[in-house]
């Protein structure tokens, strides 16, 4: 079996290497170098105070390990099989990366012997160690049976002492270690601390042992076995729970009493170490590596799965997004293309209907006017003052229309470069409009009508006539009074006809002549309004031709860049698109090694056996 774990391990490494990854390839060197060790490091973390120490010196049966309120300990203390007693402190030379408590010191580091009743000093720091030297460690030696087969105790600081994770164990003491035992006393339940420190444990390291001590100073230490355990489950921790007595233990052993040493639990926690010592070719090996393949394929798979995402983000964001950028931006050109000239037109359509309605209202005003004045007023003596009246208005009628359509030519090309407001910048022609000095000019000539006048020789004649009429009409009825026709009556009643008809043909000659105005001013105006009208759409024609020139050269060369920048993003989509799909592709193979990788490696522990924890008997 060890071949095949073997296989798995050296793949791990080989697939670190192909994935440029020094660190994750030194680190499994070393898992590999640990699992083909024979010893079983075991590693006793917790924190101060839970009987950590005494647990080891129980185990081992010797008081190696300093306990008591008043010791402080700082270096940790590695307990292994020796022919003799020795105690010494080991010392590196001045630190370097990666080098950590408890980890295997190389053949320079400074060995300084200890006395084995000083051993409590050099626990605590003060005896054998050099200032300024790098990471220390107590090495204590004991000839007893259980540690020739391999067994290797790290006894480590309370986490208050030195702040280490786990209560003392380091990061790299932690990566060498076989097993790793949490102790934690019986008066309490586990902590919260304590359980993040498993959970931080069991996903680095497959074998893990809670180690409940103090058994014998809680009577209902089994109600907080359980509760334990229930946390355990809980939180999901693969931790088995061993609760041990380690007074009993060493009583036990003093009086080689067999049924008070079953009493303690140890019997379980030894059995449990040495069945890990004897499977940890097999068992725990296939544990570790498939643990050891999960964090390996986890830190690989992750850039991996970071290049695949930020492809996606660059997807939409690079070549491809600007090429479906510059593809709606050919689109909505189109759109903008059709738009303005629809605008231009309903503009100028809506400008010329409403600058000549404009000028035709205004007109009419001026014709209501002069039918107002007219009525009254006779052409023979008001002509002047009201043709320089009517030469005015009309003057003043077109300025204020020729001003308005300024405004409104200005108004619709505002209106068109509106659709070309997306590209952020000022399209409006270089142009402007006034209103032209010589409308004055443009007039057409008013001429003045002719009119009859009445006359002193056809006033004469008319009352003539009236008065004959006058005369004959009372004379003839004189006569049948027996009087002259002729007489005083029949000439009074002639003149009073003549002035009657002589007043009469002056009005009918004044409303002729006042006709005969409204007609001319009429046809002046009319012709004023044509005239007008021409210049306005001839105006409003050449503004309109100025505009659309002017913004369909706009448009040609907004088509130009935006056609040139769709060729270049299409060209640059198409040469990304190729590479990513190329380097997906890879990423693609590797995941799937990765993937194969993980799955041999975790058939590995498929049928690893689990462990049943035995139950101390009371």
């Amino acid at each position: 079996m060890a071949g095949i774990w073997l296989d798995v391990l050296d793949e791990i490494a080989r697939t670190c290497r192909e994935h440029g990854r020094g660190d994750l390839l030194q680190a499994v060197r070393q898992k590999r170098a640990q699992l083909l060790d024979p010893t079983l490091r075991v590693l006793v973390v917790g924190e101060p105070h839970q009987g950590k120490s005494q647990l080891v010196n129980a185990i081992v049966n010797a008081p190696v390990c300093p306990v008591g309120d008043a010791r402080v300990t700082v270096l940790p203390t590695v307990v292994r099989h020796a022919e003799t007693a020795t105690a010494v402190v080991v010392q590196a030379p001045p630190p370097t990366p990666d080098r950590s408590a408890g980890a295997a010191l190389p053949a320079t580091a400074e060995r300084t012997a200890v006395p084995l009743d000083r051993i409590a000093a050099g626990v605590a720091g003060a005896l054998g160690r050099r200032a300024g030297g790098g990471p220390a460690y107590v090495e204590i030696g004991l000839p007893r049976a259980l540690l020739a087969g391999g067994l290797v105790f790290v006894d480590t600081p309370g986490a208050d002492e030195v702040g280490a994770l786990g209560g003392g164990a380091s990061v790299a003491a932690l990566s060498r270690a076989d097993l790793v035992l949490l102790v934690s006393d019986s008066t309490r339940e586990l902590s919260v601390a304590e359980l993040n420190v498993l959970l931080h444990v069991s996903r680095a390291h497959p074998n893990v042992v809670v180690v409940q001590t103090k058994i014998d100073l809680v009577p209902d230490w089994r109600v907080v076995a359980e509760r334990n355990r229930r946390h355990l489950a809980e939180a999901g921790v693969p931790a088995t729970l061993i609760p041990v007595s380690a007074a009993l233990r060493l009583r036990a052993a003093a009086g080689d009493d067999r049924a008070l040493n079953a009493e303690s639990g140890f019997p379980a926690l030894i059995a449990r170490l040495q069945g890990d010592l004897t499977g940890k070719g097999d068992v725990l090996a296939r544990a570790t590596v498939g643990l050891t393949a999960r964090t390996v394929v986890e830190q690989l798979a992750a850039p991996l799965r970071a290049e695949l995402e930020s492809q996606r983000v660059e997807e939409q964001s690079g070549p491809m997004s600007r090429l479906h950028a510059a593809q709606r931006e050919v689109d909505e050109l189109r759109r903008c293309s059709t738009r303005w000239q629809n605008t231009l037109n309903d503009e100028m359509a809506d400008l010329l209907s409403d600058i000549e309605y404009d000028l035709r209202d205004r007109t009419r005003q001026i014709l209501r006017m002069v039918d107002d004045a007219f009525d009254s007023a006779d052409p023979l003596t008001a002509w002047d003052a009201f043709q320089e009246w009517l030469d005015r208005s009309l003057v003043e009628a077109a300025e204020a229309n020729h001003e308005w359509l300024a405004q409104r030519c200005d108004h619709a090309a505002r209106r068109v470069a509106a659709n070309f407001a997306r590209y952020g910048y000022d399209v409006l022609p270089p142009w402007s409009m006034h209103v032209p000095d010589d409308l004055a000019d443009r007039l057409p000539e008013l001429e003045r009508p002719t009119v009859d006048r009445f006359t002193a020789t056809q006033k004469v004649i008319t009352g003539m006539k009236g008065s004959y009429g006058g005369l004959l009409m009372f004379g003839l009825a004189m006569t049948l009074a027996g009087m002259p026709m002729i007489n005083p009556i029949s000439i009074g009643a002639g003149a009073l006809f003549g002035g009657k008809s002589i007043r009469d043909e002056s009005k009918q000659l004044l409303r002729r002549r006042q006709a005969t105005v409204k007609t001319a001013i009429q046809r002046h105006v009319d012709d004023f309004f044509v005239r007008t009208t021409k210049d306005c759409r001839d105006t409003a024609r050449q503004v309109q031709r100025l505009l659309r020139d002017h913004f369909s050269v706009l448009t040609d060369e907004l088509q130009e860049g935006i056609v040139q920048s769709l060729r270049t993003a299409k060209q640059a989509a198409d040469t990304d698109a190729a590479a990513r799909e190329k380097r997906q592709r890879e990423i693609t193979v590797k995941m799937t090694r990765l993937a194969g990788l993980y799955e041999q490696a975790q058939q590995l522990t498929a049928a690893r056996p689990v462990a049943v924890p035995l139950e101390p008997r009371a």
